[in-house]
């Protein structure tokens, strides 16, 4: 055998090899036919398939895969009809079944979740599908996840992306919400004038107590007032006419210590007598004591003038 001929088979025999060669990337297997038959799976790594006897069947994703189906058509249990649009977020968790399980598993996944929503809305009427988001979403994933597990698929979540009503439905729900909106916006406008007017009255009712409590207090510091200078006047009435008893009686200390003669006694008597014939009184009684005195004569003259009282003995 020339040198030619084994060089060319030798390159052929490389070509083969290299061209057989496999790398399957991270979260990818591959999946091997061996004579047209089911082989095995090659998960992440280098890999050499035989020439001619094997062949990548399938190439996998085993990551999550998010499928958006279009907007189907579904009646309610009240007879509207509506267009619901679900998103799928699902896992390929066996891929020899997801190969070999269904064909075109992402169509039939579609099918089936058009029937199951049908299914499901269908015992629901308009407001409950509406406000019963969370509900169908549980149901759906349960539904979808037993159905698909013997494709090799699992439903981890399912979403209803878009509800729409027609738009006679929407015109009459929104006219509905604008009535609602300002049916509460008089609640809360009623609402806040009765808290106002509340208000106000407290406010005024809290006034009228403290402006009463306020002229009882004034009422009672005037009547403190009047009472301390009352007291404070009878006080000075009783110390003024104690000073002057303490004086009379001074002075009748004095002159018991000084003891007077008679005669002293007479003449101040008389002293008094002239002071009393000045006032308003119309007759004076002088006692026989006095007028036996020298000089009474005298005295008597000068208190019996045209415009003096009489005297009587």
């Amino acid at each position: 055998m020339g040198f030619i001929p084994v060089l060319v088979l030798a390159i052929i025999i490389l070509v083969l090899v290299v061209s057989n060669l496999k790398v399957v990337p991270q979260a990818y297997v591959y999946v091997i036919e061996r004579l047209g038959a089911y082989y095995t799976t090659w998960g992440t790594g280098l890999h050499f398939a035989l020439p001619v006897l094997d062949r990548v069947s399938k190439k996998v994703n085993l990551k999550e895969l998010v499928a958006d189906f279009p907007p189907q058509p579904v009646i309610t249990k009240d007879n509207v009809t509506m267009q619901i649009d679900t998103v799928i977020y699902l896992q390929i968790t066996d891929p020899k079944l997801y190969v070999y399980g269904v064909d075109n598993p992402i169509r039939a996944i579609e099918n089936l979740t058009a029937t199951t929503l049908r299914n499901i809305i269908g015992d629901l009427e308009l407001d409950q599908t509406l406000t019963s988001r969370d509900i169908i979403n549980s149901k759906m994933r349960i539904i979808l996840d037993e159905a698909t597990d013997p494709w090799g698929i699992k439903i981890n979540r399912v979403e209803l992306k878009n509800i729409m009503p027609p738009k006679e439905i929407q015109d009459s729900m929104e006219k509905q919400m604008k009535a609602e909106r300002e049916r509460r916006e008089r609640i809360l406008q009623a609402e806040g004038e009765k808290r106002s007017a509340i208000l106000v009255a407290e406010g005024e009712k809290e006034s009228t107590i403290l402006r009463a409590e306020a002229s009882k207090a004034s009422a009672i510091l005037q009547a403190e007032a009047a009472k301390e200078s009352t007291i404070k006047r009878a006080e000075g009435e009783a110390e003024a006419i104690m000073k002057v008893q303490q004086a009379t009686a001074e002075s009748i200390k004095l002159l018991n210590e000084a003891a007077p003669q008679k005669g002293v006694i007479a003449i101040k008597s008389l002293e008094a007598f002239q002071k009393a014939a000045d006032g308003q009184a119309t007759k004076i009684i002088i006692p026989s004591e006095i007028q036996s005195l020298a000089g009474l004569a005298t005295a008597f003259k000068e208190l019996t003038l045209d415009d003096k009282p009489q005297l009587t003995k």
